[in-house]
């Protein structure tokens, strides 16, 4: 007996076709009566796959489909491989944890980083882990971790690695993929004929500066087998990297369509905006708090006419989605017509697209808020920026930090493609600059091995003057760290780890710099905000919709956060926020108060619950984030106050000095260069010549003679500097984000527990 479950009627074409459905059989018959078929039931999962010898008769002929097929087999197995191997760090990093620094699973995630190095810190007292060295400070062990980063940092921050370019249609760009900094890494410092001979030791050879020039040859070499390499094999990278997004992208893409319009900070933007002496946990918590004002500043950008064609193409396929949709909640098996199910999704992808062109109606215009909100987050910021966030020029360069991961992944598949001219026609003109930055800026610390000397945050090699290392700093041009890397990095360490003890430098510019923001904060009780830079740093942020509590109401003082309770015994005095306290506040800087707070939130962690010990823990983190922001902001309106000086004095002299209107179009063209961001340059440059550094335990090729240098630093370019002739109008550097140091080679793999590496040295 047979029944018939259900009909249904679509039409195709000019027939109405019914389907009858009578127990496990199909019935299809037209109107017209002119056919009938029986279509079998679905055949069990087993039987949808061919036996091997038909498949292989089936790609035999086809060498495409073998080639691809090799390829798959290989991925899976490199990713397999992998796993196993992280596996067995992460379990070794386990036993650390537990024999070592005696810290259990279960309580491993209520400790903060700060209480994990102070362990680590006691039991080199007790143990010695580090043969070399009877104690270990926070520097090192930072330097352990981010000895390779740390390097990288510093190129990108001197202009050395070569990822601008000035295209025909495109206009200046960034090309940075995970396939370069993995051939840079792979050239400067663990692969075969690489740099150093290990992990913490650069060549003998190249400490020394008597044959730099062999040097060169020999690293511009090894830079064009490198890149003739992955020049032949650029066809099994290219079809790597199809599968490797397709495996990782398809099914986020099919669940979040607007995951593709939506921005990620670019691997050029995460070297760029990173302090020297910054582990990667505290770089993406730093980010991650300035992705939304981002996003915001992004999308004031919008064109009214490519808004009012996304809304209509929104409309037409809404509506035809909406039919779609309609009729399957009328009837489920119009899901089974062909192309249906294909056709909504793609036009939910259609309207997620066109949505992320069309801006919020409640969205108020304000440029200028925004980049203060994002400066305050992320510390660096090219000097032209500032006045001119309206222009879609400062739209663009932001752009190259803050990218679509749309862009992201299509630069990630043409890698394989311009990666190996990148490194034949570029990088090889660089050799003789990367064999001088590597020999001058190395030095050999106790206990640690060879690290950057950029890393020590040296305001005295390595300061800037306009960043408020005037009188305190000797580094000529060719020292100096662009943008106040050296400066802001300082400040961060400093905050971040209150125990350390800086150089003694470093600690006056501290202590400065405290005093400075102490004075200033006290003027502005007193009402004299006008040119007061610590309340115009945060003035924006008050007034901006951004959920900075603590940055708004630190000099506000607002009643809900005049203390913070923890239980009924347990309360956090430091972050008291009267206007008084906030001035105390702006200005407490220094290791000793921060210490003191944190020695609070440890005392709080063993003597109450765990849940007690994480928010405190959280509030300082928090506390300790505000501080570095409010610093940020006041040093950036410091070094904007102090260019804004030097302008004025030059103009001023040159007009007391020549009264024609030539010498005034030379002072508008002064003030129009003046200052520019070495790492965003504008079209114009002043080149300087550079100067070699004397410095700890540095290797250079003429020591002692950094005086003459800079006695001829207008005459002539001393040995180990470059000139920026090649450096033509550079405007200004992942990954998907969730998986940036999965990609990395198993020597950098090694970082991440660089604690159990402390036992073979």
């Amino acid at each position: 007996m047979v029944s018939v479950v259900y009909t249904y009627a679509v039409l195709k074409w000019n027939n109405i076709v019914l389907l009858f459905f009578l127990g496990n059989s199909i019935y299809e018959c037209f109107w017209n009566g002119c056919c009938v078929q029986y279509l079998p039931k679905k055949d069990p999962l087993p039987d949808a796959f061919l036996p091997v010898d038909v498949c292989s008769a089936r790609i035999h002929d086809n060498v495409l489909v073998i080639f691809i097929l090799i390829i798959s087999g290989v991925f899976w197995l490199h990713r397999l491989f992998k796993f196993i191997y992280n596996i067995c760090c992460y379990w070794e990093i386990r036993s650390f944890y537990i024999n070592a620094l005696k810290m259990s699973m279960a309580d491993l995630p209520y400790f903060t980083w700060q209480e994990v190095q102070a362990r680590i810190i006691e039991i080199q007292k007790e143990h010695q882990i580090c043969i070399h060295k009877k104690e270990l400070t926070e520097l090192d062990i930072y330097h352990r971790i981010l000895r390779f980063k740390n390097y990288m940092v510093a190129m990108v921050n001197k202009s050395l690695l070569l990822v601008r370019f000035r295209l025909p249609l495109l206009g200046d760009t960034v090309f940075y993929t995970r396939g370069l900094k993995y051939n840079f890494e792979l050239i400067f410092f663990w692969g075969p004929g690489s740099l150093f001979e290990n992990e913490w030791s650069l060549k003998p050879e190249y400490k020394r500066g008597g044959n730099r020039l062999e040097l060169a040859d020999r690293l511009s070499s090894r830079i064009l087998w490198i890149g003739i390499a992955n020049l032949l094999l650029c066809p099994v990278i290219l079809i790597w990297q199809i599968l490797y997004a397709f495996f990782s992208y398809t099914e986020v893409i099919k669940r979040e369509p607007g995951s593709l319009g939506a921005r990620c900070w670019s691997l050029y933007g995460r070297f760029y905006l990173r302090h020297f002496n910054e582990l990667d946990h505290e770089l993406m918590s730093r980010l991650s708090k300035g992705y939304k004002a981002s996003s915001k500043y992004m999308n004031c950008f919008m064109s009214p006419l490519l808004t009012v064609v996304a809304k209509n193409v929104a409309f037409f396929a809404g509506s035809i989605l909406a039919v779609l949709i309609a009729l399957t909640i009328y009837d489920e098996d119009v899901l089974a017509v062909e192309h249906v199910l294909s056709s909504i999704t793609l036009l939910g992808v259609c309207i997620t697209i066109c949505r992320s062109f069309i801006p919020d109606k409640h969205m108020v215009f304000c440029p200028e808020q925004l980049l203060k909100v994002i400066l305050a987050h992320i510390h660096y910021m090219p000097d032209h920026w500032q006045g001119n966030a309206h222009r879609y020029e400062t739209r663009d360069e932001f752009a190259q930090l803050f990218q679509y991961k749309a862009v992201f992944i299509l630069e990630e598949l043409l890698s394989p493609v311009i990666t190996p001219f990148i490194l034949i026609f570029c990088l090889r003109r660089k050799s003789l600059e990367i064999i001088d930055f590597f020999r001058n800026f190395t030095v050999d610390v106790v206990g640690v091995g060879d690290t950057c000397s950029f890393a020590q945050m040296d305001v005295r090699q390595h300061g800037h003057p306009a960043w408020m290392s005037a009188g305190k700093t000797e580094a000529s041009i060719y020292q100096q760290a662009e943008d106040g890397k050296t400066e802001l990095s300082l400040m961060h360490f400093a905050i971040t780890n209150p125990h350390w003890q800086p150089p003694r430098e470093s600690t006056h510019f501290i202590s400065l710099l405290k005093e400075k923001v102490h004075r200033e904060a006290a003027a502005g009780q007193q009402g004299i905000i006008a040119e007061n830079p610590a309340f115009t740093s945060t003035h924006s942020l008050q007034s901006d919709s951004e959920p900075r509590s603590l940055i708004a109401n630190l000099l506000m003082g607002p009643s809900s956060l005049a203390s913070l309770h923890l239980g009924r015994e347990c309360s956090i005095n430091p972050v008291s926020i009267g206007v008084s306290e906030g001035a105390s506040a702006l200005h407490s800087i220094s290791p000793v108060s921060t210490s003191l707070h944190l020695t609070d939130a440890r005392t709080i962690s063993s003597s109450s619950s765990a849940w007690e010990g994480q928010l405190t823990s959280m509030i300082l983190s928090e506390y300790a984030s505000t501080e570095m922001s409010i610093q940020a902001l006041y040093m950036h309106e410091m070094h904007k106050q102090q260019s804004r000086g030097e302008v004025s004095r030059h103009t001023w002299h040159r007009q007391e000095s020549d009264e024609s209107s030539e010498s005034v179009n030379e002072d508008i063209e002064a003030t129009r260069n003046f200052p520019r961001s070495s790492t965003f340059p504008t079209t114009s440059h002043q080149e300087g010549p550079a100067q070699q550094s004397g410095g700890q335990r540095r290797y250079g090729g003429a020591s002692g003679t950094t005086n003459l240098f800079r006695a001829q630093r207008t005459s002539r370019m001393p040995r180990g500097g470059w000139s920026e002739e090649n450096q033509m109008g550079r405007h200004h550097d992942p990954v998907p984000e969730e998986g940036s140091e999965d990609e990395l080679p198993p020597q950098i793999h090694k970082v991440q527990h660089a604690s159990v590496n402390m036992k073979q040295q």
